[in-house]
């Protein structure tokens, strides 16, 4: 994936392999120049299978939630992310980094509660213990330096790190390393391995 560019509104400049698809699961953040942490998701509809339409749909609101038994459990929610990231390494785009995106729920980042007041989220296609794709850290190389070069992220972590106990994504499949080494990040931001 080439390099991409994210625009002074939030959003990515249109590039190969990019889709926006907003999403109205977001809202003004409390301190809009406060974001200073990347969160690691992952995501699966239904748990394990990939590829199809389910996290879009869960996330702008067009889930069709008969179209498989396990979905309908979801229907009460109203979540989103800033970014998926598809196992080909397709990036999905659902809301502006300067709005703040619901994925992060009950959270805590060194003593800060609410992490989606001053965190961007990205979902990773997947699952907590099947292996990321080669392309999904490609994509992520070619993201990551878009998003702290517009915002002045100081660490990244998984939801696991920002909600133990009740979140395990990433999971142990995420290489945290290779993140490292694909994005240009500081081992010191990284979460402890």
């Amino acid at each position: 994936m080439n390099t991409l560019i994210l625009d002074r509104h939030g959003w990515l400049k249109p590039a190969a392999g990019v889709l926006r698809a907003p999403s109205p699961n977001h809202d003004d953040r409390p301190v809009p120049d406060d974001i200073v942490l990347l969160v690691m998701h992952n995501i699966s509809l239904p748990p394990g299978i990939f590829g199809g339409p389910e996290v879009a749909g869960l996330f702008t609101n067009t889930l069709d939630y008969d179209s498989h038994p396990w979905l309908d459990r979801l229907r009460p929610l109203r979540v989103s992310a800033h970014f998926f990231v598809r196992r080909d390494g397709g990036i999905v785009q659902f809301v502006s980094t300067r709005k703040r995106a619901w994925h992060a729920g009950v959270s805590s980042f060194e003593g800060r509660e609410r992490c989606n007041d001053f965190s961007i989220g990205i979902e990773m296609e997947g699952t907590d213990n099947l292996p990321y794709t080669d392309q999904q850290y490609q994509a992520l190389r070619a993201l990551v330096p878009a998003l702290r070069a517009q915002h002045p992220l100081k660490a990244v972590r998984g939801h696991e790190h920002i909600a133990p106990g009740r979140k395990t994504d990433p999971g142990p499949a995420f290489d945290w390393r290779r993140f490292g080494r694909e994005t240009g990040w500081p081992a010191r931001q990284l979460p402890p391995v």
